[in-house]
This record gives structure tokens, C-alpha cells and sequence, in this order.
């Protein structure tokens, strides 16, 4: 990226980005901490405002403690745009997007009504907890997870594509064998319905074979059913195993360029956009 074009930040911006975006630091990890606790004693008044009875005794302390906990994190993410390297790149970020989220429906609360509801979406916020951590060890093993995921898709894909040719099948012969309306496989979707149902053994049992030859492809059916678990674990697990070997050392280090973190330990250049990871020391 040319200098140029680089936002100038003072020390007090570097400072306030390495507590913000970062958890390398005894202040950040306490930034994060104190962030945990305001995100969760969010979401407890959101649920304990959907109960009537406690909404109706306790709703003008509700009302300020969602109040003081908006303006809080309304605060918190004016800051973030403050310090931000490239404040346009953390609001359409990931992070960006759900603090935004985070704050909204307060706000448009005021003008529709139980809008205010969806600030449970602050649960989300809770996925900054791994930065609390900030170990090695959870950012490795997230980084195997990852890798595995993406080693593993086109394996997945085709066993999900197996899996609904197969219940496509077994519906339209569950159909053929108890097709009535008072059996309740009175169509072929209905029954690919049951077939799903009855193969993920959820089981919720809404439906049920009454004839002999029904009951035994049911029964041939819950047996696959622990295949369907057991191939995408096997698939997964063996791919985490192959990628765990060789990963480096992962820190929570963030680029002030582009605001992504999960950088090798002895990284010098951000892996995602290429620039220089100690820009914060520039003058």
C-alpha cells in the first residue's frame, strides 16, 4: 500500500488500538474481560424483559440498564472507528458489522415498536471470548478447525449430495408402501420429510409405518441414520489430524491495515493484505 495513502495515527489512537483490537497486552485482555461483562448483563436484561412478570415489575430499570448499556457500546464502537487504521475496513468487516448490529435496534426501537427485541443479537459480540484467552492454544486449534473445514468441503458436499439422493429415494418407496392420507405419507415430500427426520434420528414420531415391509425399511432407515453422523465426523476428524501437523505459533497480533489478526508468531508482514505488521511504531 503507498505511504500516501496511509491514515496518520497519534499515540494516543496506536494506544487505544493495541487495548481495543488487541489482547496482547494486560489492558487489553482487561478490555476484553470488562466487554464480556456488559455483552452478558445485555443479554440477561433482553431475556429477563421477555418474562412478563419481571418486565412488568422492573421495566423502568430494564429500560435505563438497556439504555446505559447502548450508550456504553455505542461509545465502544466509536472508539474502535477512532483508532482504526482503516475505519471504512473495520465497518464492513465481520466484527464491524455485528457491533453495528449491537447498537441498531436500540435506536430504531424508538420508532417501531419491539424492534428493541433483536439487541439479543449482542450474543453474537460474545465470539470476542477467544480474545479474553488470547492463547496460543485457542487460536492453533481454531486455525486446525479452519483448515480441516476447507480440506474436507468437496468430501462433505458429495456426502450431502448422497444423503439426498438417498432420502429422495427412500420417501417416494415409503410412499409407494404406506401411501394414504390416514397414514400420514400422503405425498412423496411428506415422506422425504419422515425419511430426514427418521435418518438424523431426531424422531419426532408425528409419523409412523403401520405395515410390516414400512417398519423394516424404517428400521433399515435408523440404522443409516448413525452413518449420516458417523462419515462427516470420520471425514473431519481425519483432516484436522493431517492438518495439525506443521502449523506455527498463531497470536492475536492485529494488522492496523486491514484489522485482521491470527498471524504466525514470528510474522513481520500481515498474511492478508501484505503490509508491514509494525506500522503502529511508524512515524
Amino acid at each position: 500500500m503507498n505511504n500516501l495513502t496511509r491514515r496518520k495515527l497519534s499515540p494516543l489512537q496506536r494506544e487505544l488500538h493495541t487495548i481495543i483490537f488487541e489482547a496482547d497486552t494486560p489492558r487489553g485482555k482487561l478490555f476484553d474481560v470488562v466487554l464480556m461483562i456488559f455483552i452478558a448483563l445485555s443479554i440477561i436484561a433482553v431475556n429477563l424483559e421477555s418474562v412478563s412478570s419481571i418486565a412488568g415489575e422492573y421495566s423502568v430499570v430494564l429500560f435505563y440498564a438497556e439504555w446505559v448499556l447502548t450508550l456504553v457500546f455505542t461509545i465502544e464502537y466509536a472508539l474502535r472507528l477512532y483508532c482504526s487504521y482503516k475505519p471504512m475496513k473495520y465497518v464492513f468487516s465481520l466484527y464491524g458489522i455485528i457491533d453495528l448490529l449491537a447498537i441498531l435496534p436500540s435506536f430504531i426501537g424508538i420508532f417501531f415498536a419491539g424492534a428493541h427485541s433483536l439487541i439479543i443479537i449482542r450474543a453474537l459480540r460474545l465470539l470476542r471470548v477467544f480474545r479474553i484467552f488470547k492463547m496460543v492454544g485457542f487460536m492453533n486449534q481454531g486455525s486446525v478447525i479452519m483448515s480441516a473445514l476447507r480440506a474436507s468441503r468437496d468430501k462433505i458436499f458429495i456426502f450431502i449430495f448422497f444423503i439426498f439422493l438417498m432420502v429422495n429415494i427412500v420417501g417416494a418407496l415409503m410412499y409407494l408402501v404406506e401411501g394414504s392420507a390416514n397414514s400420514g405419507f400422503d405425498s412423496i415430500p411428506r415422506s422425504i420429510y419422515w425419511a430426514i427426520v427418521t435418518m438424523t434420528t431426531v424422531g419426532y414420531g408425528d409419523i409412523s409405518p403401520s405395515t410390516n415391509l414400512g417398519q423394516f425399511f424404517a428400521a433399515v432407515v435408523m440404522i443409516l441414520g448413525y452413518a449420516v453422523i458417523a462419515v462427516p465426523t470420520g471425514i473431519v476428524s481425519a483432516e484436522m489430524v493431517s492438518s495439525s501437523k506443521g502449523k506455527h505459533e498463531i497470536t492475536t497480533q492485529t494488522c492496523m491495515s486491514c484489522s485482521l489478526e491470527g498471524h504466525d508468531a514470528d510474522a513481520e508482514y500481515c498474511k492478508y493484505c501484505g503490509e508491514h505488521l509494525d506500522l503502529h511504531d511508524e512515524t
